[in-house]
């Protein structure tokens, strides 16, 4: 117990000496507001009534514990709510329960996946999640990877991989080649990386999202002919706007016969990899071509954020890119700092919140929760008027759509009616901009959404035209 200039009684940390009465209370009654605030979710909606929570600033003196509650009531009761049945937006899922624990625990021990003398434990439970995943997928035995804090960082971990392992010349120019649907990360990472706008080459897709392989192998040719350099071919398993599958198999044979790096953004669809009650398109899906893939538990399963992993199909390469050595860490020649396998160096230890929700779903608990999410997708396709609305989707739990015969402008007025009506009967959706028009857009990802909802939904939305 420490006394401040105010005479307080306060816990600054937990204490080596004794026991940890106070941090146990306090532990106790912020998890009574996070289970009530969940508790009371249905009548609340998926966004808060209000968003009157005023953050407040340290003064010089500390704050009470009841006033600090307070505000965390405050803040809880202001935030968006991703366990209300009603939340079909995005890709934030409610959180796994285990998952919840395992975001205490990894704050109790406050351990860094830098170095594996600040992490003995953790360092090698994230190396052997990491195998096992990139086993499970398909890799070999030369596999493995790391975890990082969002999809966005795994990318840029991938490609930073891959241009390094390209062996660049300075004279040539670094290309990349996505699909016009890649996810919008890839261009932080071609800022990053000095590559030039006109150098990130955008492969048109087909009527379903897909990247068009033709359109591919051209644009490789022009390329080579121009004398510059591709370090990497990337595909999308799980496109945001629709979840469309490029196609996988054929890319990795084009990468693989012009000896380019293939990486795959399975951000969204990954996850499906390790069911065994596949979706129909994963069942011939082969990864044997592939160099490197990014998969993101957290978009589907509830894992509590962030939870993303990169995995390599030959480890030795993540180590060769991000060696530097730690001098400041007294490490022997056989160890591997996993600060060291990434951009990010002090990293916390996110991968208990997937190694325990893995444990406690079980493959049958994964394969439970995948299948519902496309179920109900399949459902929502049946129930919409396809007389009204014209949709795009894939065998993913993705589903665009827009009323038909509809110009630019109507789309923009009737997409933000639409949505505002939907959130007043407490229905949260997104409203996705793409090749220059609005959509409405619906993630069947939560787990709570039950059937009744989902027909009461596509009530509302054949009802509005």
């Amino acid at each position: 117990m420490t006394k401040d200039l105010n005479n307080r009684n306060i816990d600054f940390f937990p204490s080596p000496f004794g026991n940890n009465d106070n941090l146990l209370s306090l532990l106790n009654r912020t998890s009574d507001l996070i289970c009530k605030w969940f508790s009371e979710t249905n009548n609340l909606g998926p966004l808060p009534h209000n968003n009157d929570f005023i953050p407040s600033t340290p003064q010089v003196d500390g704050c009470e514990i009841d006033t600090l509650l307070e505000d965390i009531e405050s803040l809880i009761y202001t935030s968006f709510n991703p366990v209300h049945p009603g939340s079909l937006a995005h890709l934030d899922p409610p959180p796994l329960s285990i998952s919840i624990l395992g975001d205490l625990i990894a704050s109790g021990l406050n351990n860094n996946l830098l170095a594996e003398e600040l992490s003995p434990s953790i360092s090698k439970l994230e190396d052997q999640i990491c195998k096992w995943f990139a086993k499970e997928i398909g890799f070999n035995d030369n596999s493995g990877g790391i975890a990082a804090s969002g999809g966005t960082l795994n990318n840029l971990n991938a490609l930073v991989t891959a241009k390094y392992c390209s062996e660049m010349n300075i004279d040539n120019e670094p290309v990349l080649i996505l699909s016009r649907d890649a996810h919008v990360s890839f261009k932080k990472c071609g800022r990053i990386l000095g590559i030039q706008e006109e150098n990130i080459i955008l492969i048109e897709t087909d009527n379903n999202g897909c990247m068009d392989t033709i359109l591919l192998y051209k644009a490789i040719q022009n390329i080579i002919k121009k004398g510059k350099k591709i370090i990497a071919i990337v595909a999308t398993l799980g496109t945001t706007f629709r979840g469309a599958l490029d196609p996988i198999n054929k890319i990795g044979l084009i990468c693989k016969q012009h000896n380019i790096w293939f990486h795959i953004d399975a951000s969204i669809g990954g996850v499906f990899l390790l069911t065994k009650n596949k979706v129909s398109v994963f069942s011939d899906l082969n990864l044997k071509d592939a160099n490197s893939i990014t998969i993101n538990p957290q978009k589907i399963l509830g894992i509590a954020k962030t939870s993303s992993l990169l995995l390599v199909s030959d480890f030795e390469k993540l180590k060769e890119t991000f060696h530097t050595g730690l001098p400041y860490i007294d490490s022997t020649n056989d160890v591997i700092n996993r600060g060291e396998l990434g951009v990010q160096g002090s990293r916390p230890a996110e991968i208990i919140k997937l190694w325990l929700g893995l444990r406690f779903l079980g493959i049958k608990g994964i394969d439970e929760i995948l299948n519902e999410a496309v179920r109900k997708k399949n459902l929502f396709n049946k129930l919409l008027d396809k007389n009204k609305f014209e949709t795009f989707s894939s065998p993913l739990h993705i589903v665009s759509f827009l009323p038909k015969f509809i110009n630019q402008q109507s789309s923009n007025n009737w997409t933000l009616f639409a949505k505002k009506e939907l959130l007043r009967n407490k229905y949260m959706i997104s409203r996705p901009y793409y090749q220059k028009q609005y959509y409405l857009r619906i993630v069947f990802g939560n787990f709570n959404t039950k059937d009744k909802n989902i027909i009461l939904l596509a009530e509302l939305l054949n009802n509005l035209i």
